[in-house]
């Protein structure tokens, strides 16, 4: 299965004519993930031909507006198209209590259940985790609470030479452990090696959401070697004064992030609306970390 991540929004707090607020859509070995809600969301979902009934997980970063104000307005819309499955979203304290406040004060009542994880931001952790995926969440630093996201593989299992096993006349029930890298015994006491019987599949891949934070080296360990990460890149080097009051982060401070880390790629977002493109954006972190690139609504990337 696939691991992709869909711009929805590139911009930051000002919507403007080509950048939405911050919104992504991962999809990861079939799990179908939303990091962020800013306004206007639902109809990037439509615009860029994304499924958002199939969403199962939220994210949500921190409670500045452009983070989550389109929240409340994509659970209704789920709601008007019938959604019956449950959803869980996970966030800082408080976000809880503003969609409840929202629904209740708009009569609204939501025909599925929301189940609220509600994230420590001062220490990193686990935010969900199965036999496919793992979300992990850690502290950024910005002027309210706020987390970093990594979305990782789980060790995938390794390809069975069925046919080599039938010829051998390997139990199945042998299968199971032979795929997980394990040695088992056979009847007459002799041990079947796994690398024998399987064959070894690519690694795990990796995904970071760093978005808004200033430039903060400790997630340096938290994101160290993933093969993307998104990390934000309000500003260039003439506003790094800015960059500081706001608690943002320039796209030198972002390529050195990901040089210090040795990620694989660095995709750069959450532009201020001061800029009509990224271009100088581009170039300024590409002469720390080669292989950066700004993104734009609607752009698609798989994790490789």
């Amino acid at each position: 299965m696939s691991f992709t991540v869909t711009i929805l929004g590139s911009g930051a707090a000002l919507p403007t004519k080509t950048r939405n607020p911050t919104s992504q859509y991962v999809e990861c070995r079939g799990r179908k993930i939303v990091i962020d809600c800013g306004e206007g969301t639902q109809v990037q979902f439509r615009k860029y031909g994304v499924k958002f009934q199939k969403v199962e997980h939220i994210l949500i970063s921190h409670l500045h507006g452009d983070h989550y104000f389109g929240l409340v307005g994509l659970l209704s819309s789920m709601h008007l198209l019938g959604r019956k499955k449950s959803i869980e979203i996970y966030g800082p304290d408080g976000l809880k209590q503003i969609l409840d406040l929202q629904l209740q004060y708009g009569g609204s009542r939501l025909s599925f259940e929301i189940n609220f994880h509600t994230l420590d931001t001062t220490n990193s952790g686990i935010a969900f985790e199965d036999d496919k995926i793992l979300i992990k969440h850690f502290p950024l630093s910005h002027k309210v609470p706020t987390n970093g996201f990594l979305i990782q593989e789980k060790e995938k299992e390794r390809t069975l030479l069925i046919e080599k096993c039938q010829r051998d006349n390997i139990k199945i029930q042998f299968y199971q452990y032979l795929k997980r890298g394990e040695n088992v015994l056979g009847d007459d006491g002799k041990e079947i090696r796994f690398e024998d019987y399987t064959l070894k599949v690519e690694k795990s891949k990796s995904y970071a959401f760093c978005s808004d934070t200033r430039y903060f080296e400790p997630i340096i360990e938290e994101i160290k070697d993933v093969n993307l990460l998104y990390h934000e890149a309000t500003f260039t080097e003439d506003f790094r004064d800015r960059a500081k009051s706001t608690m943002h982060s320039t796209t030198k401070d972002a390529a050195n992030i990901a040089k210090k880390a040795s990620v694989g790629k660095l995709l750069l977002g959450h532009l201020s609306a001061r800029y009509e493109n990224g271009s100088q954006h581009e170039l300024e972190a590409r002469e720390i970390f080669e292989n950066s690139v700004i993104v734009e609504d609607g752009d698609k990337f798989e994790v490789i």
